[in-house]
């Protein structure tokens, strides 16, 4: 299993449950859970476990189920690179530079987020630039304060919670910018962190210009048509030291790709038999538990793999 979040803990479990011994997660971070350990909100959990949890407590309810398996789990270790002739190529603090030969291997890589370069917005490069998912690790596991007065650029999920987020923590998020006619984000993190915390969400707008020399000290917002074109005269300058990009998640296919696999974006079987890819790595989900659903299905295709063989 390569990556440890909601996708590889439920592929793994599942594995397991289906009767297959020899399982390893390979996990780049410290400890298992992936995005979910930054997401100490709630909303998580409605579907699968029938309750509300924060993204902790999600993770612990797999990681539990870990525990009483005899799963291994290499932390702080890096893929580097995978054949289709099922050969990981790792690297880590306790196993050094290794191969490890698999019968099946499963994707669980997880998706990330789009940049600033993907909409090309024209100004100088400040710092006080990051995108949503970047902010949220910095104030929730890292313990910083990354802005004071802030524009957010797209209505993504990530950076409607963080526009709660920071507000909370005493920034002045000054308005959410969105280029679509509407919110991209769920209805009810429209809700919950823009209306209630009457955040203003500009909807058929863009950034045009990020202003600063050293860091971020304005922005220029403009109003576009049906065909995403600035409307001329409609230009307003936000004052503010951060821009929080949140236009979207690419999920993460470097690897698989390099390794020349094709992936059946309807289905975690891949053009190789035996390798597998599930999660956001497959489809960037809405919900955590459309990942874990997927990932339970994914062990059970590895189980049939492995007994057909």
């Amino acid at each position: 299993m390569i990556g440890g979040g909601p996708a590889g803990l439920a592929a793994a479990f599942s594995a397991w449950e289906q009767g297959l011994r020899d399982i390893v997660i390979v996990e780049r971070n410290r400890e298992l859970g992936g995005i979910l350990n930054q997401c100490i909100h709630t909303g998580f959990g409605i579907d699968y476990f029938g309750q509300e949890l924060t993204g902790p407590e999600y993770a612990e309810r797999f990681v539990d189920k870990l525990k009483e398996t005899s799963i291994e789990v290499l932390f702080d270790t890096m893929v580097v690179s995978v054949t289709a002739e099922k050969k990981v190529y790792i690297s880590g603090k306790a196993c050094g530079y290794t191969v490890l030969s698999a019968q099946s291997v499963v994707f669980a890589t997880g998706c990330r987020e789009r940049t600033r370069g993907a909409v090309e917005i024209a100004g100088s490069r400040p710092s006080g630039i990051i995108t949503a998912g970047t902010a949220q690790y910095l104030v929730n596991i890292e313990g910083y304060m990354p802005a004071e007065r802030v524009i957010i650029l797209g209505s993504g999920d990530v950076g409607l919670i963080m526009a709660r987020r920071l507000t909370l923590e005493g920034a002045k998020v000054l308005a959410c910018v969105e280029i679509m006619p509407k919110a991209g984000g769920l209805t009810r993190n429209v809700a919950q962190c823009l209306h209630d915390l009457e955040i203003p969400l500009l909807l058929s707008h863009t950034i045009i210009e990020i202003r600063g020399k050293s860091r971020v000290e304005s922005v220029v917002i403009s109003q576009v048509d049906d065909m995403q074109n600035v409307i001329d005269g409609t230009e307003i300058v936000y004052e503010c030291d951060t821009v929080l990009i949140s236009i979207g998640l690419i999920p993460e296919n470097e690897l698989i790709n390099n390794a020349g696999i094709s992936i059946n974006r309807y289905s975690p079987e891949t053009s190789v038999p035996g390798i597998f890819v599930c999660g956001n790595a497959l489809n960037v989900r809405d919900i955590a538990d459309d990942v874990t659903v997927e990932g339970i299905y994914a062990g059970v295709l590895i189980a049939n793999f492995l007994s057909s063989e």
